[in-house]
């Protein structure tokens, strides 16, 4: 009898605890109360935010110095030098902001690109033809937009910051 009533108790927690993971919060986009890291005009707050995570390894899912990825890099990026929250996935961050032209883009804007089949790559443009990004390869790092590889997968860009 105490045997069946652990059984049972222990797989209600499973089913909450499942349930928990599977309900996600509603999307609020945009900024949040927060403290901001970072002051100065977009490409300096960005330059000081790079030179912290130049370097940090690519993990999938990752958000944390110890390996973070493409659009968790834009995610906390975002957060910690503008104070705003942006989607988690590159198909979500293609959907939001407004479009611009590549001859367009400004310090902040979103680059994002087609990397392979089915496969998406997002970076932040930071100035005179450079994004910065965490490349599955090399981590962290900075690009040219204009680069053989880059230039060829660029896709569109987007404008979040007003």
């Amino acid at each position: 009898m105490a045997k069946a009533c652990v059984s049972v108790i222990s797989l209600m927690l499973a089913v909450l605890w499942l349930g928990a993971c599977s309900s996600a919060p509603p999307a609020h986009y945009g900024v949040q109360p927060q403290r901001i890291l970072y002051q100065g005009a977009p490409q300096t707050r960005l330059a000081r935010h790079y030179e912290v995570w130049a370097g940090t390894p690519h993990q999938m899912g990752g958000l944390s110095r110890r390996g973070i990825d493409c659009s968790g890099f834009v995610y906390v990026t975002y957060r910690d030098v503008f104070g705003m929250h942006l989607p988690r996935s590159t198909d979500q961050l293609s959907d939001i902001g407004e479009a611009v032209s590549l001859d367009q883009v400004r310090s902040g804007d979103l680059l994002i690109f087609k990397t392979g089949f089915k496969q998406r790559h997002v970076g932040i443009y930071v100035g005179q033809g450079q994004f910065i990004h965490a490349s599955s390869s090399r981590g962290v790092m900075s690009s040219r937009i204009d680069s053989e590889y880059w230039s060829d997968a660029y896709q569109e860009s987007r404008r979040v910051l007003e």
